[in-house]
Formats: C-alpha cells, sequence, structure tokens
C-alpha cells in the first residue's frame, strides 16, 4: 500500500521566517537545508521530488515534514539530547575547593592546575573546567592589611578632627621618613628600539654611593613642607629633626604632630617633656595611611629621578635633589615658603 505524505500548510508570518531562514548566510547549514525542504514540501511536491532536487535522501525529507506539520518552526530545531555522561560529578567542586585551603606540595609556594590535577586524580582540562567556572585566578594576587588595633576608633577620631577642625592658633603637623633612598650611578640615554620608537634606556649595572633618609613635616593647614635629610634615621636624628621645627614657631604656640608607630617615634618622653607644647597623636596600629604625609612622598619622591651617572659628588647631589623636592611643593602658592633643615 503506497504511504501518502502528510500535507503541510503555515501561516504567512512562518512562510517569510522560512524564506529568510533558507537564504540565510549566516545560519547553520542544516536550518537553512531544513527551511528549503519545507517550502519545497509547501509548493506541494512529493518528498522523492524533494530529495532529488536538493540532494538529501527521501527519508530525511519525510522526518522534517512530519516534524513541521507537528511542531512547526520549533520542531526544525534539534531536540536537546542528553550528550555524554559528565567523567565527573558535582562533587568534584567541593573536593577541589577543599584541597585548595590545604597547604601545596613540598618545594611549591602555591597550587597550580597540575598539581591541583595530580592531587585530585583527574584530568587538567577538569580542574581548570571548576577554576573557570568558580572565578578562581591562581596565579593573580591581591594584598590587603587590616588594622587590628583595639582603639582604631578613637585614635582615627583623633587624627580626622586635626584634620578637618584643628585646635585655634595651633599648628597641625603631619611628619614621617623616607628611609634609604639611594644614590646610584649608572648609565642612561636615549635609545632606538626594534619597533621603531624611541625610549629612555637605563642600564642594568649600576655603581652604589650610599643612602640618604628625607625627614619631612607636612603642615596641613598650609600644604608646606619642612625636611631635612640624614644619613641615619636613629631616634636622635628625629628629635633633632623635631627641634628644628619647633625652635621656629613661638613657645606658647600649641603644636601637633601625626605620627605613625615606626619605634623612632616612640619613648620620646624626655623630649616631650622638654617641650611642653608639642603633643604627639599616633595612628592607629597598620594604619599609616591616615597620615596625610603619606600622600606627599607618594606623589613626590616617584617622580625624583636617579641623578646623572659620572657625577664623583653623587651623594651630595642626592641630598639636592631631595631638597628640591621639598621646595617644589612652595611653587604656585602664593605667600606659601618651604624650609629645608641642613
Amino acid at each position: 500500500m503506497t504511504r501518502v505524505a502528510v500535507a503541510l500548510s503555515c501561516s504567512a508570518e512562518q512562510r517569510t521566517e522560512l524564506t529568510n531562514l533558507a537564504r540565510s548566510r549566516t545560519e547553520e547549514a542544516r536550518l537553512v537545508e531544513r527551511a528549503k525542504i519545507i517550502l519545497a514540501c509547501l509548493e506541494g511536491k512529493r518528498n522523492d521530488e524533494v530529495s532529488r532536487e536538493l540532494g538529501v535522501r527521501p527519508n530525511t525529507v519525510g522526518l522534517w515534514r512530519q516534524r513541521f506539520a507537528a511542531r512547526g518552526m520549533a520542531g526544525l530545531r534539534d531536540r536537546p539530547r542528553p550528550g555524554k555522561k559528565p567523567r565527573y560529578g558535582a562533587e568534584l567542586r567541593l573536593r577541589l575547593l577543599r584541597q585548595l585551603e590545604l597547604p601545596p606540595p613540598p618545594g611549591l609556594a602555591g597550587w597550580d592546575g597540575s598539581t591541583l590535577a595530580a592531587a585530585l586524580g583527574v584530568s587538567d582540562a577538569a580542574v581548570w573546567r571548576v577554576l573557570r567556572n568558580e572565578g578562581i585566578q591562581l596565579r593573580r594576587h591581591r594584598s590587603w592589611c587590616v588594622s587590628t588595633d583595639p582603639q582604631f576608633a578613637a585614635k582615627a577620631a583623633d587624627i580626622i578632627g586635626l584634620y578637618l577642625n584643628p585646635p585655634e592658633n595651633a599648628l597641625v603637623l603631619s611628619v614621617d621618613e623616607k628611609p634609604s633612598i639611594q644614590a646610584l650611578e649608572r648609565a642612561t640615554g636615549y635609545v632606538l628600539t626594534s619597533s621603531g620608537k624611541i625610549v629612555q634606556g637605563l642600564k642594568s649595572t649600576y655603581k652604589r654611593h650610599g643612602t640618604v633618609n628625607l625627614f619631612a613635616a607636612l603642615e596641613v593647614a598650609t600644604g608646606v613642607i619642612r625636611g631635612k635629610t640624614t644619613k641615619t634615621k636613629k631616634r636622635v636624628d628625629f628629635q633633632a629633626f623635631m627641634s628644628e621645627i619647633v625652635e621656629d614657631q613661638p613657645s606658647e604656640r600649641e603644636i601637633h604632630v601625626i605620627l605613625d608607630n615606626y619605634c623612632t617615634h616612640k619613648k620620646n618622653e624626655s623630649w616631650l617633656a622638654a617641650h611642653p607644647n608639642v603633643t604627639f597623636h599616633f595612628t592607629p596600629t597598620s594604619a599609616s595611611w591616615l597620615n596625610q604625609v603619606e600622600i606627599w612622598f607618594r606623589r613626590e619622591l616617584s617622580q625624583c629621578r636617579t641623578v646623572e651617572a659620572g657625577d664623583p659628588r653623587l651623594h651630595r647631589r642626592l641630598q639636592r635633589t631631595s631638597r628640591a623636592v621639598c621646595l617644589a611643593q612652595a611653587r604656585g602658592q602664593r605667600g606659601a615658603v618651604a624650609t629645608y633643615y641642613r
């Protein structure tokens, strides 16, 4: 008995969609072929005629004719398939996360994909697949420092209060030191790279000419910098720097000094007893960022270049460079004067 093909019909919208799909150059080739089969069937052609015209098997034409008759345009899409059974289950994620919390193998500073795969007995691809899904990047590092000072709130409020509402007629100073600024002698110049760009070049080898330490005091109200360079950064150097600052001020004027918790800033009771108008305010532990002079060090000294090569007075020139950095703070400020103590 001869079988009769299923009769097809469609709306105008479906025919337009089929036509656009059949003419598409960006859709999948199999979807384009299926749209052409349905359009030919809608013209009343038999399955064998359509198969000869499009170069496909008659059974293929019959399959998509039935699928379109049953489900319309959705029938032209492939049905969901179970796919290959997963080799590793959901427990691999938990095993991997637990493994990351354990110490790495001896001799290694941290875990990587291969060592994780070996420890878990799975493939490298499976490990990296889980890491990507979890957003874990084994070689990317971030650092942070959280203050554990139990008096953080009180100390921070004290310092911020000095910034926002200092005592009347008082001098508020933000003081710190930049230790071990190196005087390096190395050849410098401009070089032409293989890409055709001209860049500043530095020779990889250099000669050391000692270091200097820069003490700096920032006047919070005016932005004026007071600086001094020393060969060492001992407590006596710090006290000498503070004494020179105090000598420039009237004896009855209050001076409030904001400091971090470096050892040379502590145990200065005898010096404070000799200068009763001076009060030290310490930042919370691991919170030296509250000291405004740190901002000045970062901004200004990062622009301080290595002194030129071939100068026999490199150490002295570095001292003058540090002095210039201090004096540059006053440029563009009407009436502002930076002080540099020798």
